[in-house]
């Protein structure tokens, strides 16, 4: 594979990697659910707004989304402090155990996949997440690595 493809390429089986946990575990929640779950987690209480650009959706669409959250009790709204027009959404501590077992059905689904990796392939493996985690750090948190 030559260099320019290699982050297409990455992007690409980070999506179908997802799609396959989802569908193998019978995981019906849309991802958009736990985008912004894993996104209030890692980077605090975000403004709607905020949510909404981060996971390239429309601001009603991220409203309808963070209404359902609440109505399951994973997400609380509550007031901007700095702008009683604004609302900011939170995640609860059910939202964070949701999450937790999202991750863990996620890792135990795909871990067959997996199985016959060498000890090179691992640490490769485990390097490319490193890397991946660094350089997407502006989105989870607003600042650069």
């Amino acid at each position: 594979m030559n260099r320019s493809d290699v982050i297409p390429s990455l992007v690409l089986s980070g999506y179908a990697l997802g799609r396959i946990a989802a569908q193998d575990a019978g995981n019906e929640a849309p991802a958009a659910q736990w985008r912004v779950l894993s996104l209030l987690e890692q980077s605090g209480s975000r403004r709607v707004g905020e949510l909404a650009a981060a996971a390239r959706t429309t601001q009603p669409g991220m409203t309808r989304l963070i209404g359902g959250l609440e109505r399951e009790g994973l997400v609380l709204r509550s007031p901007d402090a700095d702008d009683s027009r604004a609302t900011v959404v939170d995640i609860t501590p059910q939202g964070a155990a949701a999450i937790d077992a999202w991750r863990a059905e996620f890792r135990e689904t795909l871990a067959p996949r997996f199985a016959a990796l060498s000890e090179e392939d691992w640490s490769a493996l485990t390097r490319a997440a490193e890397i991946l985690a660094a350089h997407t750090a502006t989105e989870r948190t607003g600042e650069s690595r």
